[in-house]
Parts: C-alpha cells; structure tokens; sequence
C-alpha cells in the first residue's frame, strides 16, 4: 500500500499527463463520439438562403411579415459511468504497467474528458460483487478524488463478477448513461445482464490484458498460482503443446468477450498493458463520431 504522501504524488503525475492528453487529444474525439440526449430550442433569427424550410417558425414569420427560423442546440450534459475492476487479476503485470495502473489511467482520460464537456462523472469499484460506488458529479475536484480511490482503495473480495456488477448497475442507474466497464473480464454468464444495459445505456468494455495472460514464455517447470481463488498448479512451459493450449484458452475467452458485446449492441476496446493506449482510444473515438 502507498503511504498518503506517495498517493498524492501519484495522483498529481495521472492528473497532469491525463489532462495533457485529454486537452490536446481527446477532448474533440469524445464530444464527437458520444452525442447528447436530443436537440433542444435555442433561439429564432432570421431566414438565410439555403435554411431548411422545415425549420421556419411561421407564426414568428407571421407577425413580423419576415421569414424566421428556429434554432437547435444539443443536449450536451451526459453522464459517465465507470465500471472499474478491483479483482487481484487486475493487479497483474509483467510490461510496462500492471492491468490495474493501466484502467486507472484510462479512466482518468475518460474523467477528464467528460468533465470537459460539463459531464458529470460516478463510479462503481467491483470485484465478485459490489465494492464502492461514488455518485455522479461534475468538477476536476471530483475527478481527483476518484483518482485517489482509484489509486488507495484495498478490495473486499478477490473474484470478478461481470454479471452481478452490471445487475447492481441496471437495477441503481435509472437515467441513460455512458457506461464503461473497466476490466480483463475474466468472467462468464454476463450475457443477459449486458443485454439489458445495453438497451438502457450506451455501453462500451474496455477491456485490459498483459502479454502473459495470453503467452506463457519456454522457461521450463513453473509454479503458477490463480491470483483470484489462490488455486496453485505446476506447469511444463517447455512443453509446446502446454503453451498452445495456454494461448487457446485465452482466445477462446476473448471470442467470448467479443460476441457477448457484439450480440448485445454494445460495444468493446482491447488494449495491452504494454500498449499504447492514447492510440487505441483515438482509434475508438473517431470510429463513432
């Protein structure tokens, strides 16, 4: 655990290169990506050549003897929600970074981007069931202590449970949201439950893994431990067919990911933990707007 002072620290260095990134990146990118909740009236003025004729105010136009149109503006104001995974498979790394430091820098992009745009942002930490829930609001005070919860929070449980976390969601959240689920999704069954989300609210899986959860490297006799139910087993990585299998199951597990998402019309990001994210999410952006 980081003492207070290492916390702050850390929370100051996330705040100034995620709200570099989100200044100079995406801040366009998300207000492209995710529209507002409709077009509200704004104002008339007058008529100008090539106006749509639908949008003439006639009773303006009337009184005044004088074309005059309506004018729309977007519902701007959103709300975010971040689903984030604190099971102790996220807290594995062997790259760059560790899936946990990785989700909390996205994150504080996603944060900091949406309160750019005067969204309101919330919160709800999971692991095989609910952990902590902070309620939307708006302003970079918020944001940095999200961070810091981010950064400090110690989890009750171990396991992860996509299921349960998007029922708790459904059944808590009302209002239609921007929903991104933080997490390596080392979970099954959350079909249902993600379809029903999906409906209700614009969902996006982020979803995070390292090298080593897919590739086991030739070093021979290990030791390997599941990080979620402590289950401890000896594995032959020098056997290729040991590896192959390894790999496999992993790709099985993401084909899974990737249908539930698809099937459910939502939609799913997969970034490495020693890849660029800046790129991943631009890439994810710009395909929506």
């Amino acid at each position: 655990m980081m003492d207070t002072a290492e916390i702050l620290k850390k929370v100051r260095q996330i705040e100034i290169k995620t709200k570099g990134l989100t200044n100079h990146i995406f801040a366009g990118e998300y207000h492209s990506a995710f529209k507002g909740r409709g077009m509200s009236f704004s104002e008339v003025r007058d008529y100008h050549f090539g106006d749509d004729v639908r949008s003439i105010d006639w009773n303006v136009t009337a009184r005044f003897n004088h074309p005059f149109v309506k004018v729309f503006e977007e519902e701007r104001e959103l709300t975010v929600m971040l689903l984030v995974d604190m099971s102790e498979s996220s807290a594995f790394g062997t790259k760059k970074q560790d899936k946990r430091s990785l989700i909390t820098e996205l994150c504080a992009v996603l944060a900091f981007s949406a309160i750019k745009n005067n969204d309101k942002v919330g919160v709800i930490f999971f692991s095989d069931g609910m952990e902590k829930y902070i309620p939307p609001k708006k302003g970079k005070s918020h944001i940095l202590f999200i961070i810091r919860e981010l950064l400090s929070y110690t989890p009750k449980r171990k396991g992860t449970n996509i299921k349960e976390t998007l029922r708790f969601f459904n059944n808590a959240t009302k209002k239609r949201s921007i929903v991104f689920v933080l997490s390596d999704f080392l979970s099954a069954n959350y079909q249902d439950a993600l379809n029903i989300a999906a409906k209700r609210h614009d969902v996006v899986g982020v979803q995070v893994y390292d090298q080593r959860d897919r590739e086991l490297p030739p070093v021979g006799l290990i030791q390997v431990a599941d990080a979620e139910t402590g289950a401890t087993q000896w594995v032959d990585t020098a056997d290729r067919r040991v590896r192959q299998y390894y790999e496999q199951q992993f790709l099985q597990h993401a084909q899974y990911c990737k249908n539930a998402f698809m099937k459910s019309g939502a939609e799913l990001v997969t970034i490495r933990t020693d890849e660029d994210y800046v790129k991943a999410l631009q890439t994810f952006f710009l395909n929506r707007a």
